[in-house]
């Protein structure tokens, strides 16, 4: 994910550019760059790759200079490169830009009839030749273009912007992307994670919705958008060096938990379009011609992932209406599998390097299907190999137990789902608007469950020191019944299964009793009655019910001995909120027995060996 870092003092900025773009290599990036004030022009120097070849570059060509910005990309509009790198000039104007431009080829073409030319492929170009526009005017200054630029965008941002005009000023300004700025005596900072600036400061502010910061060396004063000057609260960070690294959280797992807002939102970002009720996916690989002419569908993946590909199944037979078969890469890899050349081949892996279900692409491969990935890190051996690949772009996973992987690999299946429905004609237009609709209200609906993060910690209170659990669901939630078992047993070493609910007497009800919690999953769907009549079975025999239901639900909330409530939704979305308070309960088991979240015994982050 990109990052960005701010200075204005009286040292040498590129230092301090570079050491704060070294904190924020953990976010994930492909390029990256520094733009320093030098006399009274800007010099911008930037690099693909890793952040050594910046290095490298200023080495060989050295920038002095007390004002600067710095940025690491991964790419969204624009492939890898220095053109498309950060930081974006307009004439005397240098920014560096967190978030997508939505309406942006409207705004460039715009922007193109006044005369601008662009030198990148970018979203981010279109915001400096705004700036750029707004300050021909000279009763604006800096923050006065900043603020009309933002007012022309649609989409997201976090902005860190300086210019030839106002050479000790720094610019800030946010939407729906974090941005935080820090004071010294002698220096402001501006970053994207506080993490790039704490070897500097530990008074901080977080700058909230639709802010601008005008930053010099000695004050920072915050606006609206409007201009009106506005108060923040500032903080003192207390964390030692580790617990910075997790901003605060106790664990590593607990932070991916609770960034999975802002996961799902970058996974959809800059991939859809309202005025046509698409996915826009360039990277998928596939001719519409192509997609065409798929007769099956293939999803194989291990753990986690493989239960993605589970609900991926429940999506595109439901959808797109075309055969889905769904295979464990290590089972996949040892049997001759009937793959043909119509057939679409879709790998999922966290970290692309997984070497069961490497070995099942590579195998689909040679018996001609077409193979799309969905993967998390960028350049993988996995996303390589592949006709077509979606990146998930939710950073660096450091817990073991997957989370917000997990639900970004949903949620980029709901976006291939949505590209193939359409452009294979099953789904019109308005049906993809309502479908996109749902979506986009994702990331708030996810917050509103972890804002009650407090009601799972009393569950798990009351339950931890149990030795087994069963957790039931039902058609697309059947998947998240597993992962929810899978989660609990990777991190509490408690023993946990999964099962489809209507599956249960066909054995593990011998096993249920008073000392087995049973966790049952109950959207409002079709199957809620019969998921209703699964639970009366299991309180017949006296175990402990733990209800995860739609909000307005009444009849289980009389049954259950505990009862979490999710926004009610599209039946087909609930996958995503259903999986939220599953993690939370394993976490919180776990913590409670003591166990190592963040690194459970045997396991690994990526199983890159059989």
């Amino acid at each position: 994910m990109c990052g960005i870092i701010g200075y204005v003092g009286d040292q040498d900025a590129v230092p301090i550019l570079i050491g704060g773009l070294a904190k924020l290599e953990y976010r994930g990036y492909d390029s990256s760059g520094v733009a320093v004030m030098q006399g009274e022009k800007i010099a911008v120097r930037r690099s693909v790759g890793k952040l050594v070849n910046l290095q490298n570059s200023l080495k060989a060509n050295e920038l002095k200079g007390t004002v600067g910005i710095g940025h690491t990309r991964w790419a969204t509009h624009g492939k890898p490169s220095e053109q498309n790198a950060h930081p974006h000039r307009s004439k005397g104007c240098v920014l560096v830009h967190n978030g997508i431009i939505e309406n942006y080829q409207e705004l460039k073409q715009q922007l193109q009839r006044d005369g601008y030319k662009f030198q990148s492929e970018t979203d981010t170009e279109v915001v400096a030749h705004l700036i750029d526009k707004y300050l021909q005017k000279k009763e604006n200054k800096l923050a006065d273009a900043v603020r009309l630029a933002t007012k022309d965008v649609r989409g997201s941002y976090a902005l860190a912007v300086i210019s030839e005009r106002e050479p000790g000023t720094l610019i800030a300004a946010r939407s729906g992307c974090p941005l935080v700025v820090g004071r010294t005596k002698d220096a402001s900072y501006v970053a994207s994670d506080v993490m790039a600036m704490l070897a500097y400061t530990r008074e901080v502010t977080y700058l909230e919705e639709g802010d601008v910061a005008v930053v010099t060396q000695h004050r920072v004063d915050l606006t609206d958008a409007d201009g009106h000057a506005v108060s923040r609260q500032s903080s003192t960070i207390t964390w030692d060096a580790s617990a910075a690294e997790k901003s605060g959280y106790p664990h590593f797992m607990l932070k991916e938990i609770h960034e999975q807002p802002q996961t799902i939102l970058d996974t959809m970002r800059g991939r859809y379009s309202y005025d046509t009720g698409e996915a826009d996916l360039p990277d998928i690989g596939l001719t519409p011609k192509e997609f065409a002419a798929v007769e099956r569908i293939w999803i194989v993946a291990c753990g986690t992932s493989w239960h993605a590909g589970q609900v991926g199944k429940y999506l595109f037979e439901e959808m797109v209406r075309t055969p889905v078969q769904v295979d464990i890469g290590s089972e996949f890899r040892y049997r001759d599998p009937l793959v043909g050349k119509n057939d679409l081949f879709i790998t999922i892996s966290q970290s692309g390097e997984t070497a069961d279900t490497l070995a099942a692409a590579r195998e689909a491969k040679q018996k001609g299907a077409r193979v799309v990935s969905i993967v998390n890190v960028v350049g993988s051996t996995l996303a390589r190999e592949s006709d077509g690949v979606l990146y998930t772009h939710c950073g660096p996973e450091i817990g073991v137990a997957s989370t917000k992987a997990f639900t970004a690999q949903l949620t980029a299946l709901y976006l291939l789902v949505l590209h193939f429905a359409r452009v294979r004609n099953v789904m019109k237009a308005v049906d993809g608007k309502a479908w996109l609709d749902r979506l986009v209200q994702l990331p708030v609906l996810v917050e509103r469950v972890l804002q009650r993060e407090a009601e799972i910690v009393a569950i798990a209170k009351r339950y931890y020191k149990k030795r087994n659990f069963l957790f039931l669901g039902r058609g697309i939630n059947y998947p998240i019944a597993l992962e929810g078992a899978l989660k609990l047993k990777e991190i509490s070493y408690i023993h946990a299964e999964g099962y489809a609910a209507g599956e249960m007497k066909h054995g593990p009800i011998a096993l249920i009793d008073k000392d087995m919690p049973v966790v049952v999953l109950a959207p409002r769907d079709r199957l809620y009655d019969k998921t209703v009549s699964n639970l009366m079975e299991v309180k017949a025999r006296h175990a402990p019910v733990i209800a995860f239901v739609a909000e307005g639900e009444r009849e289980l909330g009389k049954i259950a001995d505990a009862v979490f409530t999710v926004p009610d939704t599209h039946p087909l979305i609930s996958p995503i909120l259903f999986t939220i308070p599953l993690q939370l309960l394993a976490y919180h088991i776990a913590v409670l027995r003591g166990a190592d979240v963040d690194q459970p015994r045997n396991l690994a982050k990526s199983v890159t060996v059989e």
